[in-house]
């Protein structure tokens, strides 16, 4: 039996998710664009408890907190908009509903995290060696430095490296992401690198975090449920 599923943000995101969410077991119900969210209600969301929400760094706060007064629970994909997940979470909690948030939903993404984690924890203990994280996406991207590259940041300081880290990003052309984290020295460059080939990785996990996200409460990030998705 397929699950209602809205889309909030029928963009190029969006517009794949709806590609591919029947592989998943999914009905969309809904489609909600920028131009007609103000017309989200029990009765527009045509019976669909779980949504994806691909909208803006503006829109996302707005669009979260409604959904879950609607007792819808959400993947959200949109990033710039993190600073808000307290107050979020004050909505999403004694509403009972859920949601995942990510700075990225590819697996692929998520395991490079982790990698990356590793890594500067061992360059963490030799002090000749300095960091560096660079990136570049479509020139439609809204934020800069990306959600993806600021958790990459934040994983390289959790891990314990405390020196030098320098981030720079670029936007040009239809690329759809890359990532590189690089550990110099004098005597030698590692670099890690992750490249998109496309939107399809982001599109299907976040269709595998609204599977998971069915009859849950509360709020996750993806990296947590990474290893309870089959």
């Amino acid at each position: 039996m397929s699950v209602g599923l809205a889309i909030v943000g029928h963009g190029k995101m969006g517009r794949l998710i709806e590609q591919f969410a029947p592989e998943y077991g999914f009905e969309v119900r809904a489609r909600f664009t920028s131009a007609d969210i103000d017309t989200l209600s029990a009765e527009t969301l045509g019976g669909a408890r779980i949504a994806v929400e691909f909208t803006t760094p503006s829109a996302a706060p707005r669009d979260l907190a409604r959904l879950a007064l609607l007792g819808v629970n959400t993947v959200c994909g949109t990033t710039g908009w993190f600073a808000g997940l307290p107050a979020i979470r004050e909505v999403i909690e004694p509403a009972g509903t859920a949601i995942v948030w990510s700075a990225n939903f590819s697996v692929g993404v998520n395991l490079f995290l982790q990698t990356v984690a590793q890594a500067a924890a061992l360059f963490a203990t030799q002090s000749e060696y300095e960091a560096w994280g660079w990136e570049i996406h479509h020139s439609a991207k809204k934020d800069a430095p990306s959600g993806t590259l600021t958790k990459l940041a934040e994983e390289i300081r959790e891990s314990g490296y405390k020196r030098t880290l320098t981030l720079s990003s670029n936007r040009a052309g239809a690329t759809p992401g890359t990532h590189e984290i690089g550990f110099d020295s004098a005597a030698d460059t590692i670099t890690l690198r992750h490249t998109a080939r496309s939107r399809e990785g982001f599109a299907r996990g976040a269709l595998r975090a609204a599977r998971w996200i069915a009859g849950k409460k509360g709020v996750y990030e993806f990296c947590e449920i990474l290893g309870e998705l089959s």
